[in-house]
């Protein structure tokens, strides 16, 4: 691939859409463009363990520099979203010379519009303000989802992983640094859940997961516990573990139980559709 500017992001229309539906900006001059060295790149989707099997949906897409990159160098399949169709033709035309025309796609396309559900790993570099409005989306979508997205992070919800790198020649702010924030979205779990064995009430904010154990016959338990995607995993001091995983179809599956949760071995939930288990 030839060399080019390492220009990320166009931000065209989204200042506009962070501002509250301002007069969208019309030409590519007007809007400020954020270069991204490769190794910050590099950095995104090495956090994101990208690999052969992952569809990457990068917003706004700039130059298409990180979905080259993620097919080129990680056998990924990738997307750009790029509301530009100057930098839309210059992303195609670099995929053509870089041989991954075949694994890179680019749309001129509002990112507000574009199917997120489609991709395992998003990558961003937009406003802050355009995270929030984002996070929403990004929090419905299949658990596992990983989300990476450079310097901006998403409110309070907090990245599981966050890794600074030295940028000495960054143009914008005053620290000559770059951040890269990773999140893996959660599984929806909050609610009651029942089974033959008793009653699971679950709590959530974010990956956070607070629970209450009521057994059918036994002593109730509180709990606290994280998300990596569909897998819950109880804190828990040894020998007691409970690890739960959520299914599709609104079900939580018991993975492993010891000490005292051994009675909830084998378990298997369902989401109740009352406010209590039947």
């Amino acid at each position: 691939m030839p060399s080019v500017p390492l220009i990320h992001v166009s931000l065209i229309g989204l200042f506009a859409a962070a501002m509250g539906g301002a007069t969208p900006v019309k030409a590519a001059d007007e809007v400020p463009f954020v270069t991204t060295p490769d190794h910050v790149t590099l950095a995104m989707l090495r956090l994101a363990r990208v690999g052969p099997k992952d569809m990457v949906l990068d917003l706004g897409s700039g130059d298409g520099r990180i979905v080259i990159t993620a097919a080129r160098r990680f056998g990924a399949r990738g997307l750009g979203v790029e509301i530009d169709p100057s930098l839309v033709a210059r992303s195609r035309d670099h995929a053509r010379q870089a041989g991954v025309s075949a694994r890179a796609e680019f749309r001129e396309q509002d990112l507000f519009k574009t199917d997120l559900s489609q991709a395992s790993v998003i990558t961003m570099y937009l406003l802050p303000e355009v995270n929030l409005r984002l996070r929403p989306a990004l929090l419905m979508l299949k658990p596992g989802t990983r989300i990476v997205s450079h310097d901006w992070d998403m409110g309070d919800w907090p990245p599981e992983q966050t890794v600074t790198l030295a940028v000495p020649d960054k143009k914008v702010g005053l620290e000559k640094t770059s951040r890269v924030h990773l999140w893996t979205v959660p599984a929806q779990v909050a609610g009651l859940w029942c089974s033959a064995a008793g009653a699971l009430r679950l709590q959530q904010t974010y990956a956070a997961v607070r629970g209450h154990w009521q057994p059918r016959s036994g002593v109730p338990a509180e709990f606290g516990g994280r998300l990596a995607g569909a897998a819950l995993n109880v804190d828990a001091n040894a020998p007691d573990r409970l690890a739960l995983q959520w299914r599709t179809g609104d079900r939580l599956q018991v993975r492993a139980a010891t000490g005292s949760y051994v009675a909830l071995r084998r378990a298997a939930f369902v989401r109740a559709l009352a406010p209590t288990c039947p």
